[in-house]
């Protein structure tokens, strides 16, 4: 046993790093066109101050033919904002590297409108695009370009650089067999182009930075990928040359693995690691990467011995004064990162800032004001939910020192993130919404549950209200449907027995999460979508394949382009009876259920009577209709938000669900900017 810690310190190249946690490098569409900005500067200085080791920024490109996604640095342009994060950084002793890179053949022509490179003319498993094959004057180029971004960034006062042999890099693509097709020397020695890389930063870099390398060591592609045996060899082949190195998963077959979501458990890299660093016999420190989250189990890799330093980097998103509370004794005050990618995965085209879903500040460091601090004047404050929206904006009050009382009509708080939180991985989202009750008991907020607050419990003569009553449900458009979230809360042993379908218009993660759910309790499970694949808007966290792969193996049945045009009652009072879209209750059609009538070209005409115990689907496209099995109906679409106290007093602060219902980030987020202009006015807005 090591009996290192976390937050002891670490020697590179002859430079002292405060902590043995990484804040590694990723995208945050925080660039000023492809430069540095001061909203880089603040976000990573948000991290030393908070105790990070080592901080590498987002990885630039070192030519400009390579503009993997918008807003990607280019390495040309960083200088002086690399040098402005040095600046920033320097007080707290953390060591800053200089994130360099090339995507290659993984890269994206829409900006650059330059052909991709490289190595071999092999398609992107991703984009179906092909690139051009790299020839020895482009090598040269790109050696080269590696060479002057490392001189800039040294120029810039940096501490060292990291370069990319990760999940999207050209580097990674000369080392694998399912890109490195080549006859020359370069395919003869995989490795040969990232040795010329590495001797032209060394020299432009000297021996007193430091040279780090983030090297994929498994792409999950065994047929012909890089695999763990041969990661091992080639960190070992290349250590020498190296200060740091950084073990990761991922290749063109599964970028996602890279940072999944909390469907993969933490610490999965632990092993992989662990055969690194035995490789490299300790001829360079190690990093361990992969959904580090834990304290407690980062440093138990430590002390193992299957890393020197762990990459803590969306726990720092989360949390950016980690290592500071760890170092204080008290990690327990640390916000957890619950793994969701909701806000944090940011490499798609809508260009979104990097946020946290707990901790809405990330990424809006130069425009959120502080959180803590006291107000001049003392108020009672009554917030009415206590669900994320409700408990944030009670921790908030508390923490400016305000006397704040929450009121739960429940007889738990957590609200619909604490419902949610069933089935293989999701039980992290509870992380969060136990966190901010926590929280909010250490500051002295008073809690009452099962306590429903009426239009007579707001008008206190100094009391300032909150509403954050959360979401309802909308009519249901058939009669026999079951809101998901009392189903969530009833549990799987109240529904009444036979075949379940899961009915969900929207394509986000609750669709996927019950029937996975109800799968796994032994339900016999079928999901009805409009859209031609089963959770569409999982692509942005980066769960979409790893999605219908669950549901496929739990035996899921995917009905695809379908919208539900009507249900067959089968027993009771009701049996042979049957509803159709909209018709249940008046105003009740459901968002994605269509109407009644029929496609372009197709007569609908009037819905036979289905029979007993079917539900009727009709195809988006064609409009041809089918039978399915369906004894119980769960409606996933949209809920309505809780606003019967609102309607009392319109104007009164409201957040989260209250307003509209959507997802944890915002409910968080609402809830903090409530309590912010509860602290700084009367807490009452105007009627309109």
């Amino acid at each position: 046993m090591s009996g290192r810690d976390l937050t002891d310190p670490v020697d590179l190249a002859g430079r002292r790093a405060p902590s043995r946690v990484v804040f590694g490098p990723h995208e945050t569409n925080l660039g000023r066109r492809r430069a540095v900005s001061d909203r880089h500067v603040a976000y990573y200085a948000a991290r030393a101050a908070g105790g990070a080791g080592i901080v590498v920024t987002e990885t630039a490109s070192v030519t400009d033919d390579d503009w993997p996604y918008e807003r990607a640095p280019l390495a040309a342009d960083c200088e002086p904002g690399w040098a402005a994060v040095v600046a920033a950084c320097r007080p707290y002793g953390t060591l800053v590297l200089a994130g360099l890179g090339h995507a290659g053949g993984q890269g994206a022509t829409a900006y650059s409108q330059q052909p991709l490179w490289a190595p071999s003319r092999v398609p992107d498993a991703a984009s179906r695009e092909l690139p051009a094959e790299l020839e020895e004057p482009q090598i040269e180029a790109v050696v080269a370009g590696f060479a002057a971004a490392a001189a800039a960034a040294a120029r810039a006062g940096v501490d060292g650089v990291e370069l990319d042999a990760g999940a999207y890099s050209l580097l990674r693509q000369f080392h694998s067999g399912l890109t490195n097709q080549r006859g020359d020397r370069y395919g003869e020695d995989r490795l040969a182009f990232t040795r010329e890389v590495l001797a032209a930063v060394r020299a432009a870099i000297g021996r007193d930075r430091v040279l780090s390398l983030r090297l994929s060591c498994d792409e999950l592609a065994p047929w012909a990928g890089v695999t763990p045996e041969q990661g091992a060899e080639q960190a070992a082949a290349l250590a020498a040359d190296l200060d740091l190195l950084v073990v990761v998963t991922a290749g063109p077959y599964a970028t996602s693995a890279y940072r999944p979501d909390f469907h993969t458990p933490p610490m999965f890299n632990l092993a992989l690691a662990r055969r690194v660093r035995d490789a490299v016999a300790g001829r360079v420190p190690v990093v361990l990467q992969g959904s580090v989250v834990d304290p407690a189990a980062a440093r138990a890799a430590l002390d193992e011995g299957a890393a020197d330093l762990v990459e803590m980097t969306r726990a720092q998103i989360a949390e950016p004064r980690l290592v500071e509370l760890i170092r204080a004794g008290t990690p327990e005050r640390a916000r957890p990162c619950i793994l969701c990618n909701q806000v944090c995965q940011v490499r798609d085209n809508r260009n979104p800032i990097v946020s946290c879903v707990g901790e809405p500040s990330s990424g809006h460091e130069t425009e959120d004001p502080p959180v803590a601090g006291t107000d001049p004047v003392t108020r009672e404050v009554l917030v009415v939910g206590g669900g994320p929206a409700g408990l944030e904006a009670a921790r908030v009050l508390a923490l400016r020192g305000h006397r704040v009382e929450i009121a739960e009509k429940r007889d738990r708080l957590g609200g619909a993130a604490r419902d949610a939180a069933v089935g293989p991985g999701r039980d992290r989202m509870a992380l969060l919404t136990d966190w901010l009750a926590a929280e909010c008991r250490r500051l002295g907020v008073t809690i009452r549950t099962g306590v429903e607050v009426g239009p007579g419990d707001l008008d206190g003569a100094d009391q300032a209200v909150v509403l954050a009553t959360g979401s309802r449900p909308r009519p249901p458009a058939f009669a026999m449907a079951r809101d998901v979230r009392q189903v969530l809360v009833d549990g799987v042993a109240a529904l009444p027995p036979g075949e379940v379908v899961v009915h969900d218009p929207v394509g986000g993660p609750v669709g996927v999460a019950v029937a996975e759910w109800l799968a796994a309790a032994g339900r016999s499970v079928a999901l009805v979508t409009p859209d031609p694949v089963v959770g569409t808007l999982l692509s942005r966290t980066g769960d979409l394949a790893p999605a219908n792969t669950r549901l496929q193996r739990a035996g899921v049945r995917r009905e695809l382009r379908a919208l539900l045009r009507a249900v067959g009652t089968a027993a009771g009072p009701a049996a042979g009876r049957h509803t159709e879209a909209g018709t249940a209750q008046a105003g009740g059609t459901a968002l994605g259920v269509a109407t009644r009538e029929a496609p372009a070209g197709v007569s609908a005409g009037p819905l036979p009577a289905p029979s007993p115990g079917t539900a009727v689907l009709e195809d988006v496209w064609t409009g041809a209709r089918r039978e399915i099995p369906c004894d119980v109906l769960i409606d996933c679409g949209p809920r309505l938000p809780e606003e019967s106290l609102y309607l009392t007093r319109p104007g009164t602060p409201r957040a989260g669900d209250a307003v509209a219902p959507r997802t944890i980030h915002e409910a968080v987020l609402e809830g903090r900017r409530r309590a912010l202009e509860v602290a700084a006015g009367d807490g009452r807005r105007p009627s309109h």
